[in-house]
Protein backbone atom coordinates (compact mmCIF):
# COMPACT_ATOMS: atom_id res chain seq x y z
CA UNK A 1 0.00 0.00 0.00
CA UNK A 2 1.64 3.70 -1.12
CA UNK A 3 0.44 6.75 0.55
CA UNK A 4 -1.39 7.84 -2.90
CA UNK A 5 -4.02 5.12 -1.86
CA UNK A 6 -4.62 7.56 1.16
CA UNK A 7 -3.90 11.15 -0.41
CA UNK A 8 -5.80 13.97 0.94
CA UNK A 9 -7.60 15.98 -1.10
CA UNK A 10 -8.11 18.53 0.98
CA UNK A 11 -11.50 19.27 3.51
CA UNK A 12 -15.17 18.87 2.20
CA UNK A 13 -18.88 18.18 2.97
CA UNK A 14 -17.83 14.61 3.68
CA UNK A 15 -17.01 15.75 7.28
CA UNK A 16 -20.80 15.65 7.50
CA UNK A 17 -21.25 12.03 6.20
CA UNK A 18 -19.23 10.66 9.08
CA UNK A 19 -22.82 9.40 10.44
CA UNK A 20 -22.35 6.70 7.50
CA UNK A 21 -19.74 4.80 8.68
CA UNK A 22 -19.37 1.03 9.18
CA UNK A 23 -18.20 -1.13 12.07
CA UNK A 24 -16.05 -2.76 9.14
CA UNK A 25 -14.58 0.42 8.68
CA UNK A 26 -13.89 1.29 12.03
CA UNK A 27 -12.49 -2.01 12.66
CA UNK A 28 -10.28 -1.93 9.48
CA UNK A 29 -8.79 1.31 11.07
CA UNK A 30 -8.54 -0.20 14.34
CA UNK A 31 -6.91 -3.17 13.39
CA UNK A 32 -4.35 -0.89 11.29
CA UNK A 33 -3.65 1.04 14.64
CA UNK A 34 -2.75 -2.43 16.30
CA UNK A 35 -0.81 -3.89 13.72
CA UNK A 36 1.14 -1.38 11.58
CA UNK A 37 0.23 -2.26 8.43
CA UNK A 38 -2.65 -3.26 6.40
CA UNK A 39 -0.98 -6.61 5.83
CA UNK A 40 -1.01 -7.14 9.37
CA UNK A 41 -4.41 -6.01 9.70
CA UNK A 42 -6.05 -7.92 6.69
CA UNK A 43 -4.67 -10.84 7.94
CA UNK A 44 -6.32 -9.94 11.38
CA UNK A 45 -9.58 -9.42 10.32
CA UNK A 46 -9.76 -12.44 8.65
CA UNK A 47 -10.06 -9.71 4.64
CA UNK A 48 -7.97 -9.43 1.92
CA UNK A 49 -5.73 -6.55 1.57
CA UNK A 50 -7.71 -4.49 -0.87
CA UNK A 51 -10.75 -5.20 1.07
CA UNK A 52 -8.96 -3.13 3.84
CA UNK A 53 -7.56 -0.71 1.73
CA UNK A 54 -11.28 -0.19 0.26
CA UNK A 55 -12.78 0.35 4.12
CA UNK A 56 -9.86 2.86 5.29
CA UNK A 57 -10.31 5.13 1.88
CA UNK A 58 -13.85 4.95 2.85
CA UNK A 59 -13.90 6.06 6.44
CA UNK A 60 -10.60 8.89 5.37
CA UNK A 61 -13.38 10.27 2.89
CA UNK A 62 -16.21 10.64 5.38
CA UNK A 63 -13.90 11.93 8.03
CA UNK A 64 -12.65 14.49 5.40
CA UNK A 65 -9.77 14.60 7.21
CA UNK A 66 -6.69 12.32 6.78
CA UNK A 67 -6.17 9.78 9.01
CA UNK A 68 -3.40 7.40 8.40
CA UNK A 69 0.24 8.71 7.47
CA UNK A 70 3.48 6.08 7.03
CA UNK A 71 6.01 6.48 9.18
CA UNK A 72 9.19 4.48 9.24
CA UNK A 73 7.83 2.88 12.25
CA UNK A 74 5.03 1.41 10.02
CA UNK A 75 1.13 3.47 9.52
CA UNK A 76 0.62 5.31 11.78
CA UNK A 77 -2.71 6.91 13.03
CA UNK A 78 -2.97 10.96 12.75
CA UNK A 79 -4.67 12.78 15.29
CA UNK A 80 -7.76 12.89 13.52
CA UNK A 81 -7.33 9.28 13.14
CA UNK A 82 -6.87 8.73 16.74
CA UNK A 83 -10.21 10.07 17.27
CA UNK A 84 -11.85 8.13 15.06
CA UNK A 85 -10.56 5.09 17.07
CA UNK A 86 -11.65 6.08 19.95
CA UNK A 87 -15.01 6.54 18.54
CA UNK A 88 -14.61 2.81 17.18
CA UNK A 89 -13.80 2.09 20.86
CA UNK A 90 -16.96 3.46 22.25
CA UNK A 91 -18.77 1.50 19.79
CA UNK A 92 -17.41 -2.11 20.20
CA UNK A 93 -18.04 -1.09 24.16
CA UNK A 94 -21.54 -0.29 23.21
CA UNK A 95 -21.54 -3.43 21.22
CA UNK A 96 -20.35 -5.82 24.34
CA UNK A 97 -23.13 -4.09 26.57
CA UNK A 98 -26.02 -4.42 24.22
CA UNK A 99 -25.04 -8.13 23.44
CA UNK A 100 -24.50 -8.29 27.17
CA UNK A 101 -28.45 -6.62 27.57
CA UNK A 102 -30.15 -9.03 25.41
CA UNK A 103 -28.27 -12.36 26.99
CA UNK A 104 -29.66 -11.23 30.36
CA UNK A 105 -33.09 -10.64 28.46
CA UNK A 106 -33.06 -13.99 26.95
CA UNK A 107 -32.03 -16.00 30.21
CA UNK A 108 -28.77 -17.12 28.62
CA UNK A 109 -26.80 -15.52 31.42
CA UNK A 110 -26.87 -13.40 34.65
CA UNK A 111 -24.67 -10.86 33.29
CA UNK A 112 -20.57 -10.50 33.72
CA UNK A 113 -18.80 -7.47 35.48
CA UNK A 114 -15.58 -6.91 34.67
CA UNK A 115 -14.13 -5.65 37.72
CA UNK A 116 -9.99 -3.85 37.65
CA UNK A 117 -8.16 -3.44 41.30
CA UNK A 118 -5.20 -2.50 41.47
CA UNK A 119 -2.29 -5.04 43.69
CA UNK A 120 -2.71 -3.87 46.95
CA UNK A 121 -6.37 -4.17 46.66
CA UNK A 122 -6.24 -8.12 46.12
CA UNK A 123 -5.89 -8.36 50.07
CA UNK A 124 -9.96 -7.63 50.29
CA UNK A 125 -11.58 -7.44 46.87
CA UNK A 126 -11.66 -10.81 46.77
CA UNK A 127 -13.41 -11.35 49.67
CA UNK A 128 -15.69 -8.69 48.59
CA UNK A 129 -16.73 -10.50 45.32
CA UNK A 130 -17.42 -13.68 47.31
CA UNK A 131 -19.76 -11.78 49.46
CA UNK A 132 -21.36 -9.53 46.42
CA UNK A 133 -21.58 -13.76 44.36
CA UNK A 134 -23.56 -15.44 47.25
CA UNK A 135 -26.31 -12.57 47.22
CA UNK A 136 -26.21 -12.90 43.36
CA UNK A 137 -24.27 -16.58 42.18
CA UNK A 138 -25.41 -15.91 38.70
CA UNK A 139 -23.72 -12.97 37.69
CA UNK A 140 -20.38 -13.54 36.35
CA UNK A 141 -17.08 -11.38 38.05
CA UNK A 142 -13.84 -11.11 36.27
CA UNK A 143 -11.16 -9.61 37.68
CA UNK A 144 -7.95 -7.79 36.51
CA UNK A 145 -5.33 -7.20 38.87
CA UNK A 146 -2.39 -4.73 37.57
CA UNK A 147 -0.50 -1.80 39.28
CA UNK A 148 -1.45 1.78 39.65
CA UNK A 149 -0.51 2.29 36.04
CA UNK A 150 -1.75 -0.50 34.92
CA UNK A 151 -5.38 0.10 36.14
CA UNK A 152 -5.41 3.72 34.48
CA UNK A 153 -4.55 2.87 31.50
CA UNK A 154 -7.27 0.24 31.36
CA UNK A 155 -9.33 3.08 32.29
CA UNK A 156 -8.65 4.85 29.43
CA UNK A 157 -10.77 2.60 27.20
CA UNK A 158 -13.70 0.59 27.94
CA UNK A 159 -13.16 -3.17 29.18
CA UNK A 160 -13.52 -2.52 32.53
CA UNK A 161 -16.78 -1.80 34.09
CA UNK A 162 -14.76 -0.29 36.80
CA UNK A 163 -12.07 -0.39 38.89
CA UNK A 164 -11.51 -0.13 42.78
CA UNK A 165 -7.90 1.90 43.01
CA UNK A 166 -6.18 4.79 45.64
CA UNK A 167 -6.28 7.99 43.75
CA UNK A 168 -8.61 8.50 40.80
CA UNK A 169 -7.18 9.11 37.48
CA UNK A 170 -6.89 12.69 36.81
CA UNK A 171 -6.54 12.93 32.84
CA UNK A 172 -10.53 10.38 33.04
CA UNK A 173 -13.71 11.90 33.57
CA UNK A 174 -15.03 9.18 36.55
CA UNK A 175 -17.69 8.79 38.84
CA UNK A 176 -16.61 8.20 42.12
CA UNK A 177 -17.56 6.02 45.20
CA UNK A 178 -15.67 5.90 48.50
CA UNK A 179 -14.68 2.61 49.96
CA UNK A 180 -12.59 2.94 53.10
CA UNK A 181 -9.32 3.96 54.87
CA UNK A 182 -6.40 2.89 53.38
CA UNK A 183 -3.17 3.60 55.91
CA UNK A 184 0.35 3.43 54.67
CA UNK A 185 2.81 2.45 57.93
CA UNK A 186 6.84 1.60 57.44
CA UNK A 187 7.40 -2.12 58.51
CA UNK A 188 10.68 -4.16 60.04
CA UNK A 189 11.06 -7.79 60.98
CA UNK A 190 10.64 -8.89 64.51
CA UNK A 191 13.53 -7.53 66.99
CA UNK A 192 14.74 -5.11 64.34
CA UNK A 193 16.48 -2.70 65.93
CA UNK A 194 14.26 0.18 66.07
CA UNK A 195 11.69 -1.64 66.91
CA UNK A 196 11.36 -0.56 70.74
CA UNK A 197 12.11 3.52 69.28
CA UNK A 198 9.28 6.22 69.44
CA UNK A 199 9.15 9.22 68.19
CA UNK A 200 11.68 8.15 64.90
CA UNK A 201 11.77 11.02 61.94
CA UNK A 202 12.86 9.77 58.55
CA UNK A 203 16.33 10.95 59.17
CA UNK A 204 16.44 8.28 61.55
CA UNK A 205 15.63 5.53 58.53
CA UNK A 206 18.40 7.48 55.81
CA UNK A 207 20.93 4.12 56.49
CA UNK A 208 17.86 2.05 56.37
CA UNK A 209 17.69 -0.31 53.05
CA UNK A 210 14.19 0.10 51.62
CA UNK A 211 12.20 -2.70 49.66
CA UNK A 212 9.81 -1.06 47.45
CA UNK A 213 7.28 -1.24 44.78
CA UNK A 214 8.37 -0.87 40.61
CA UNK A 215 8.03 2.97 39.21
CA UNK A 216 4.14 3.58 38.21
CA UNK A 217 2.56 1.51 41.78
CA UNK A 218 0.60 3.68 43.66
CA UNK A 219 2.87 2.67 47.03
CA UNK A 220 6.23 3.46 45.59
CA UNK A 221 4.79 7.41 44.29
CA UNK A 222 3.71 8.13 47.72
CA UNK A 223 6.35 6.54 49.39
CA UNK A 224 8.94 8.97 47.47
CA UNK A 225 6.55 11.85 48.00
CA UNK A 226 6.90 11.37 51.74
CA UNK A 227 11.22 11.69 51.47
CA UNK A 228 10.98 14.32 48.68
CA UNK A 229 8.72 16.41 52.10
CA UNK A 230 11.57 16.40 54.11
CA UNK A 231 14.34 16.49 51.29
CA UNK A 232 15.32 12.90 51.81
CA UNK A 233 16.50 10.10 49.57
CA UNK A 234 15.60 6.45 51.04
CA UNK A 235 18.20 3.88 49.70
CA UNK A 236 16.60 1.45 47.30
CA UNK A 237 17.39 -2.07 48.22
CA UNK A 238 15.66 -3.60 46.00
CA UNK A 239 12.08 -3.07 43.36
CA UNK A 240 9.42 -5.54 43.34
CA UNK A 241 5.93 -5.70 41.75
CA UNK A 242 4.71 -8.49 44.49
CA UNK A 243 3.61 -7.02 47.75
CA UNK A 244 3.86 -10.59 48.89
CA UNK A 245 7.64 -10.90 47.98
CA UNK A 246 8.34 -7.75 49.44
CA UNK A 247 6.73 -8.78 52.75
CA UNK A 248 8.86 -11.99 52.59
CA UNK A 249 12.00 -10.48 52.04
CA UNK A 250 11.07 -7.84 54.93
CA UNK A 251 10.53 -10.85 57.42
CA UNK A 252 13.81 -12.35 55.60
CA UNK A 253 15.96 -9.17 57.24
CA UNK A 254 16.51 -7.74 53.89
CA UNK A 255 15.22 -4.41 54.79
CA UNK A 256 12.35 -2.71 55.74
CA UNK A 257 9.00 -1.29 53.90
CA UNK A 258 6.82 1.64 53.52
CA UNK A 259 3.32 -0.56 51.99
CA UNK A 260 -0.38 -0.40 52.80
CA UNK A 261 -0.96 -1.78 56.11
CA UNK A 262 -3.87 -3.43 54.67
CA UNK A 263 -1.33 -5.97 52.33
CA UNK A 264 0.46 -7.00 56.03
CA UNK A 265 -2.68 -7.11 58.48
CA UNK A 266 -1.43 -10.56 59.23
CA UNK A 267 2.16 -10.67 59.39
CA UNK A 268 1.54 -7.56 61.97
CA UNK A 269 -0.93 -9.93 64.30
CA UNK A 270 1.06 -12.81 64.10
CA UNK A 271 3.95 -10.58 65.18
CA UNK A 272 6.00 -11.66 62.21
CA UNK A 273 6.09 -7.87 61.33
CA UNK A 274 6.31 -4.46 63.40
CA UNK A 275 5.33 -1.38 62.95
CA UNK A 276 7.97 1.43 63.06
CA UNK A 277 7.02 4.83 64.71
CA UNK A 278 7.63 7.31 62.56
CA UNK A 279 6.67 10.77 63.03
CA UNK A 280 3.79 11.69 60.36
CA UNK A 281 2.72 7.77 59.79
CA UNK A 282 0.48 6.44 59.15
CA UNK A 283 -0.61 8.56 55.93
CA UNK A 284 -4.49 7.80 55.20
CA UNK A 285 -5.34 7.34 51.93
CA UNK A 286 -9.06 6.25 50.67
CA UNK A 287 -9.92 3.65 48.20
CA UNK A 288 -12.34 4.19 45.77
CA UNK A 289 -14.69 2.38 43.55
CA UNK A 290 -14.07 4.29 40.22
CA UNK A 291 -15.63 4.10 36.60
CA UNK A 292 -15.75 6.04 33.43
CA UNK A 293 -18.61 9.04 33.78
CA UNK A 294 -19.72 7.81 30.20
CA UNK A 295 -19.55 3.87 30.71
CA UNK A 296 -22.80 3.02 31.04
CA UNK A 297 -23.09 0.13 33.25
CA UNK A 298 -25.69 -3.12 33.10
CA UNK A 299 -27.65 -4.00 35.77
CA UNK A 300 -25.37 -6.38 37.15
CA UNK A 301 -22.12 -3.98 36.79
CA UNK A 302 -24.71 -1.29 38.65
CA UNK A 303 -25.63 -3.54 41.45
CA UNK A 304 -21.66 -4.25 42.38
CA UNK A 305 -20.44 -0.91 41.81
CA UNK A 306 -23.34 0.27 44.07
CA UNK A 307 -22.37 -2.93 46.45
CA UNK A 308 -18.67 -1.64 46.88
CA UNK A 309 -19.84 1.51 47.69
CA UNK A 310 -22.00 1.11 50.42
CA UNK A 311 -20.76 -2.23 51.54
CA UNK A 312 -16.79 -2.63 50.72
CA UNK A 313 -15.17 -1.15 53.68
CA UNK A 314 -16.66 -4.31 55.33
CA UNK A 315 -13.99 -6.27 53.42
CA UNK A 316 -11.19 -4.29 54.51
CA UNK A 317 -8.63 -6.67 56.39
CA UNK A 318 -8.44 -5.48 60.51
CA UNK A 319 -5.07 -3.74 61.04
CA UNK A 320 -3.85 -3.15 64.51
CA UNK A 321 -4.33 0.28 65.76
CA UNK A 322 -2.13 2.70 64.67
CA UNK A 323 -1.89 5.96 65.73
CA UNK A 324 -2.63 9.38 63.39
CA UNK A 325 -6.82 8.70 63.44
Amino acid sequence: MSLKEFSYNGPSHAAAQLRHLTIRQLRSLAALSARGSVTAASSQLGLTQPAVTQQLRQLQDLAGLPLVQRTGDGMLLTEAGKEVLALAERVEAAITDCQGALDLLAGRTGGTVKLGAVSTAKYFVPHAIAAFSKRYPKIEIKLTIGNREEIREAMHGYDLDFAVMGRPPADVTVDVRQLGRNPHIIVARKGHWLEKDSGLNLTDLVHETFLTREPGSGTRTLMEGLFQKSDLEPVIGMEMSSNETIKQAVIAGLGIAFISAHTVAHELTEGRLVVLDVAGLPIVRQWYVIRRSDKVLLPPAQAMFDFLGSEGSNYLPDVPELGGR
